[in-house]
């Protein structure tokens, strides 16, 4: 029985032709069972996910066992998208996982989960990305936390609206408080 957090080993994102689009691997020195030897050089991670796009290139499933992993799916308008897992993982929460970063990406692209939107917001791809899954393991199952912390803006800044008002009281300001100071002279 796999007890570890370590559950995720990929995230792949393919288009509708088999092209990869946006590929993370996972598989830290950190994890139980040490590093993996599978799937470590870019031709078995190409031969790989050629071979499963073929098998997931039509509309329909969700979850299969492709080479000895669990795959869990979703299509979207131009990509699918992938978490690919061993084959003792709990499938259930690997979907749960995966709605939940695209529901994410879907509010933080306006609802455009697209090949062209996503690779124009690469960044919030990615930071989406690791809000949900960090080192394999699954950090976060709620869209809207996700794509909150993804899009907050920085605290510091302030719009700082600067007219002819306010130049005229800052001049107004400047002229009485050096009255004051000749005044006290």
């Amino acid at each position: 029985m796999n007890l570890s957090l370590y559950s995720i080993q990929a995230f792949v994102v393919l288009d509708t032709e088999g092209t990869r689009v946006l590929a993370k691997y996972y598989r830290s020195k950190s994890h139980p069972q040490g590093e993996s030897k599978e799937l470590l050089t870019l031709k078995d991670q190409k031969a790989f996910e050629k071979g499963l796009w073929q098998k997931t290139k039509k509309a329909g499933g969700d979850i299969i066992l492709y080479d000895s992993h669990l795959v869990v799916y979703k299509h979207s308008l131009d990509l699918i998208m992938y978490f690919i897992a061993g084959p003792t993982e709990n499938e259930i929460m690997l979907y749960s996982a995966l709605t939940s970063l695209t529901d994410a990406l879907t509010m933080l692209l306006r609802n455009s989960l697209e090949k062209r939107g996503l690779l124009e917001n690469l960044d919030l791809v990615l930071l989406c990305l690791d809000e949900t899954i960090d080192d394999g393991v699954i950090v976060d199952t709620d869209p809207a936390a996700i794509a909150s912390r993804v899009s907050r803006p920085r605290p510091d800044t302030t719009e700082i609206v600067i007219n002819e008002q306010t130049i005229m009281n800052a001049y107004q300001t400047v002229k009485e408080k050096m009255q004051q100071r000749i005044g006290q002279l």
